[in-house]
């Protein structure tokens, strides 16, 4: 079975929804009145630059910055009294009503997330980091086909920076929703994208190992399994990959790692049993 749809969101976070906050904010500190996702000027308009940054949007922004830091530091009260004063300085400015989304999220307050989240599309309604955090907050809540419309504005967007990330993000939501075909189609044009992300090789590799193609199946978990991201699920994978082929020699270096590296995982117990149908 593909991992479950809660196991799956809590993998990705760090990659998916603050990657894409990251990068969003990126944009914001260099030109804070920019068109979405620092998509540039459009046709006849002139390019914002830092001296034409109003002073309500300057305040606004570095109480931004701040609660993004704390944030990402787990310190999520903070983050929202911040995020709270940006909105009171600039109401227009939706990258705070974005993070408010999410901090709402991180607390638990689905309805909150959700009324900032909305709030952001209708200030910037071309906004691919605010689309990629809502289709996943989406997902999350079991409205996976509303996901996964907005994931489908975000990649549309040719100048979006994050689209590995809203490609990954789609797939997870389509394995929930049983689609495997287009999950895997999806975690493709992540992985071609960004081919160093361990949750898209993994998942890319498990669902063609589960479909018995054990040849692409070994290419991308090799590939994880010879980097630092591996885990002792990209090892038992491997495993269980080489051990459909008949390599009983690679199976067992990957047993030493596995031994070596993860010697509590249930893996190890898998590996140890021969249950390599676990």
């Amino acid at each position: 079975m593909t991992m479950g749809m809660d196991r799956w969101v809590r993998r990705i976070t760090g990659w998916g929804i603050l990657g894409v906050l990251a990068s969003s904010m990126l944009v914001l500190a260099g030109c804070s009145s920019a068109p979405a996702s620092g998509s540039g000027a459009s046709a006849g308009q002139d390019v914002v630059t830092v001296s034409d940054e109003p002073d309500s949007r300057r305040r606004a922004r570095i109480r931004l910055e701040l609660a993004t830091g704390y944030f990402s530091n787990g310190q999520v009260t903070v983050a929202l009294d911040e995020v709270k004063q940006a909105i009171a300085i600039d109401p227009t400015y939706f990258d705070a009503y974005n993070l408010r989304g999410l901090v709402y999220q991180r607390l638990n307050s689905p309805a909150l997330a959700e009324e900032s989240f909305r709030k952001a599309l209708a200030l910037n309604s071309s906004a691919a980091a605010v689309q990629h955090n809502y289709g996943l907050f989406l997902c999350q809540q079991g409205r996976g086909n509303e996901g996964i419309a907005l994931f489908k504005a975000a990649v549309a967007n040719p100048v979006y920076a994050d689209r590995s990330k809203s490609y990954m993000a789609m797939a997870g939501c389509e394995l929930a929703l049983g689609r495997r075909e287009s999950a895997e189609a999806n975690f493709m044009r992540s992985y071609e994208l960004d081919p160093g992300n361990p949750v898209t090789g993994y998942n890319l590799s498990k669902l063609l190992f589960e479909r018995g193609d054990y040849t692409r199946a070994q290419f991308y978990i090799r590939r994880l399994n010879n980097s630092a991201l591996a885990n002792s699920e990209s090892l038992w994978l491997g495993i269980k990959v080489e051990q459909r082929m008949g390599n009983t020699d690679i199976m067992g270096q990957l047993g030493v790692q596995l031994r070596k590296r993860f010697p509590d995982s249930r893996e190890l117990t898998w590996f140890d049993r021969g249950a390599f149908n676990e």
